[in-house]
């Protein structure tokens, strides 16, 4: 499977630099990868690195805690855009959701959406903060609000991703919106369980290796179990991936 198009390939450390903007860069190129998801100080820059190319660049705003005043993230979002963002991803305000203050919610998200027109919006309702019923209702927010996606994760809180997240917020917003798993996501075979789930894009700032890659440099458990069990019978590389490890 070629993940290359579901990727959105991130570095939204604070400390990043310009070197590490324009390495990131040529990685998605090589990789063909969907789009490059920087902060907005460095959007620019990446528009001028991807020109080139199809890739698009995508830019958070309210990054990382979605706390600030919704003109804040309208006028971050304006400016991403006029320096060359194709999306955005902006994080929900959570301290209104938890207040079941949904209508400043709702506000919130529409009156960014309505700013930026067609380009698209991904919202980010930081799962790891919520329960089952608040991801329900961060979700229908966001779809009553015209959000293009919803998305997991910053990365910045507790915990990222996860399977039954994903599938609770696809059992949600159905086809009315579409979905970004990011947050914790390093492997390929991690990726593609996440894409069957039901997400649409994958966030990520590791670069996913085919399985057959994987299997032997990246889980030392399963490898040195196969070299084990080679030695006492003749078992192909290819049959690896049989193997039972208790992890």
């Amino acid at each position: 499977m070629n993940l290359s198009k579901y990727i959105d390939f991130t570095f939204l450390k604070p400390t990043a630099t310009e070197r590490d903007i324009i390495n990131i860069c040529k990685i998605a190129k090589a990789n063909s990868y969907y789009s490059v998801c920087v902060n907005g100080a460095y959007v620019s820059l990446v528009k001028e690195l991807l020109k080139e190319t199809e890739a698009k660049v995508c830019a958070v705003i309210g990054f990382p805690l979605g706390a600030m005043s919704t003109q804040s993230k309208i006028t971050e979002a304006v400016n991403a855009i006029e320096d060359g963002a194709d999306e955005i991803d902006m994080v929900m305000n959570l301290g209104y959701l938890k207040s079941r203050n949904y209508v400043s919610v709702l506000r919130d998200i529409s009156d960014v959406k309505r700013a930026i027109g067609d380009v698209t919006l991904k919202v980010i309702i930081e799962i790891s903060e919520l329960n089952k019923n608040e991801i329900v209702k961060a979700c229908e927010i966001a779809v009553d609000a015209n959000a293009d996606f919803v998305k997991t994760s910053t990365g910045f809180s507790e915990g990222g991703a996860t399977l039954t997240a994903v599938k609770i917020m696809k059992k949600t917003v159905k086809d009315k919106a579409k979905i970004k798993a990011s947050g914790g996501i390093r492997d390929f075979e991690t990726a593609v369980k996440y894409l069957e789930a039901g997400a649409d894009r994958i966030g990520t700032s590791t670069v996913l290796k085919p399985e057959k890659d994987t299997l032997q440099k990246r889980n030392s458990k399963i490898y040195r179990r196969y070299m084990e069990t080679s030695e006492k019978s003749e078992v192909s590389l290819v049959d690896i991936k049989d193997i039972k490890v208790k992890l």
